[in-house]
């Protein structure tokens, strides 16, 4: 997720500057995107609180699914406005779920390594995305560059899934009634969300296939 909002964002000015859009365009669809990546802080963890780390980061996906679809729609400001707003809400949500969930994955002995493979791990993504996104944007288009995240948010997606469903499996192994109902609650939840991410991938697709 940190990887494909870098890439994404880092490549927009360049993007805007080859629609011939002026630079002021593009520092006000910069200032849009900083709004939804840390705005949201506000309540991100209440959310999570009230509705569950995964099913926060699964939003998450949907956002930058329609950052893509975004983007896809045209290339004029209001596309990238949208499309970079939309990656700034749902990088929030994937960041502060991921990180919540790391904080449950390691026992006290381990925080500082763990932490500092995690920081190293996602700095590296930075660096990569960031020295790569220039060529990227300028060798193949945004369209292409776009597409391309599309693989990236599938397998997000889809370890977020098999996260899911081996929490519900655990739960359901301990015998507790309210676990277990809790958790057949839960794998129900996952498929349909599986589904959606699945038929929103399947339209951005159809959609730009037919588009004129």
């Amino acid at each position: 997720g940190y990887g494909v909002m870098n890439l994404l964002m880092t490549a927009t000015p360049l993007a805007m500057q080859m629609c011939s859009h002026p630079f002021s365009d593009a520092a006000l669809v910069l200032e849009w995107h900083v709004i939804g990546m840390f705005a949201p802080s506000f309540f991100t963890g209440a959310l999570i609180k009230r509705f569950g780390v995964l099913n926060i980061m699964f939003t998450g996906v949907l956002l930058m699914f329609g950052c893509v679809a975004f983007a896809l729609n045209g290339s004029d400001v209001m596309h990238f406005l949208g499309a970079l707003f939309a990656l700034g809400v749902g990088w929030n949500f994937m960041f502060i779920g991921g990180t919540t969930l790391l904080t449950e994955a390691y026992r006290p002995e381990e925080k500082n390594r763990v932490q500092g493979a995690n920081d190293f791990l996602v700095f590296l993504t930075m660096a990569t995305s960031s020295f790569s996104s220039g060529a990227l944007v300028t060798s193949s288009g945004w369209e292409i560059l776009n597409f391309g995240a599309l693989p990236f948010l599938v397998i997000v997606s889809g370890l977020a899934t098999l996260g899911a469903l081996f929490a519900g499996l655990i739960a359901m192994s301990r015998g507790n009634t309210d676990n277990v109902e809790r958790a057949r609650g839960s794998n129900k939840l996952m498929w349909w969300r599986v589904r959606l991410q699945f038929l929103t991938l399947i339209f951005i697709l159809l959609w730009w296939a037919t588009k004129p």
